[in-house]
């Protein structure tokens, strides 16, 4: 039986018909067809986002909300990031880890205050996780809060410098926003909430809309006249060069939290010494790593290559005497920057900024340093 016989049928979101009609080349992604990119190519789209404004269709993620006056302190138990002390309107970024620590996803949770009577978190997942994310929040605090998936929920991403502009015109008072925090708002006559934020280092928003709306939400976006629609394949150089880690390629439930270094993520309350420290699934191991970095054998790092030679995922990474060191796990020609650049973990005493390290690109050492990251500079409005 060959692998697309047995493989299970695509899933499609609430834009597939717009996708197609716009020219989008559709390839599988996260268990549905996605758009990897439009007639004007992913360099154009690319640049477009990071000098107007790309509309980016990502409804494959999860949507979920966690309901009850216990959500915030249950959902505490999970990630190794403040919950309880998260205001009213605001996001955060947030890690569900395992028992030994490692990262099983990462998400962004948003406090939406009361709603309907009930304290309400909202909760944004990968698309390839969002399933078994669901089940492993069911299970583990189900009994403490109402977990509720909301499959009928659409999600688009317009990111840019022009995006507030492109959106205020449909929704006033968007732009009062700013980076990390959200509302309700109608938008060309549909039931959207906003967050800024988005995961390409620019200004922009995210928008939950009822599935039933999103094209018509969609088709008001893209005829203002800074919009563009971008596809999968600018999403993941616009996240590299931002220094943005993509779910089962730089992170996944082999890395840690300080091994991914992603510490920022981690507030001082929930660390050694903090007033809700620990408390979170493999805090032991992850904590340990925090307050003794020399026990951290390999750590995420930025490379850049000193030739002109893109360096894919998995691509073995050796130090000057050819002793193998480390892996790449993303890498691409970042158009912005226009050089090559990667994230990879490498051995810890190869971490340091400066580092001179060889990729082995069919069998050939390209020469790479370790640099910091991001590659090219976050423009989040902050107000």
């Amino acid at each position: 039986m060959s692998s697309s016989a047995s493989a299970a049928p695509l899933l499609t979101t609430p834009l597939n018909a717009l996708h197609i009609a716009l020219g989008a080349r559709m390839v599988p992604f996260a268990g549905y067809s996605m758009p990897v990119q439009y007639p004007s190519g992913l360099m154009a789209e690319h640049h477009h986002t990071r000098t107007a404004a790309g509309l980016f269709d990502v409804s494959h993620m999860g949507q979920l909300k966690l309901v009850g006056a216990d959500a915030a302190a249950a959902f505490e138990t999970l990630i190794p990031v403040d919950v309880i002390d998260l205001p009213v309107g605001k996001q955060r970024y947030g890690l569900l880890l395992n028992d030994e620590g490692g990262i099983i996803d990462d998400l962004m949770f948003f406090n939406q205050g009361t709603v309907d009577g009930e304290p309400t978190l909202f909760v944004i997942v990968n698309g390839a996780c969002k399933a078994g994310d669901i089940a492993h929040i069911q299970a583990r605090i189900g009994q403490r809060c109402q977990v509720v998936p909301l499959p009928d929920q659409a999600l688009l991403a317009l990111q840019g410098p022009q995006a507030a502009t492109a959106l205020a015109r449909l929704a006033p008072g968007v732009q009062q926003l700013v980076f990390m925090t959200g509302g309700d708002f109608t938008i060309a006559g549909c039931d959207c909430f906003v967050t800024r934020s988005g995961y390409t280092g620019e200004d922009g928003f995210e928008i939950s809309v009822p599935a039933a709306q999103a094209e018509a939400l969609a088709r008001a976006l893209l005829a203002q006249p800074e919009v563009k629609p971008v596809g999968l394949g600018a999403r993941n150089s616009l996240r590299l060069e931002a220094g943005l880690c993509l779910y089962g390629n730089d992170i996944d439930t082999t890395t840690t939290p300080p091994e991914a270094a992603l510490n920022w993520a981690i507030q001082k309350v929930r660390r050694t010494g903090g007033a809700r420290a620990g408390g979170f699934p493999g805090a032991d191991k992850v904590l340990a790593q925090i307050d003794q970095p020399a026990r951290l054998t390999r750590k995420r790092v930025g490379l850049v290559a000193l030739e002109r030679v893109p360096v894919r995922e998995h691509t073995e990474l050796q130090d000057l005497q050819g002793q193998r060191i480390g892996e790449v796990t993303s890498g691409l020609l970042g158009p912005t920057v226009d050089q090559p650049i990667a994230m990879a973990y490498v051995s810890a005493d190869h971490a340091a900024p400066g580092t001179r390290v060889n990729a082995i690109v069919r069998g050939k050492p390209v020469p790479m340093e370790v640099a910091p990251m991001p590659f090219t500079p976050p423009r989040y409005h902050r107000g």
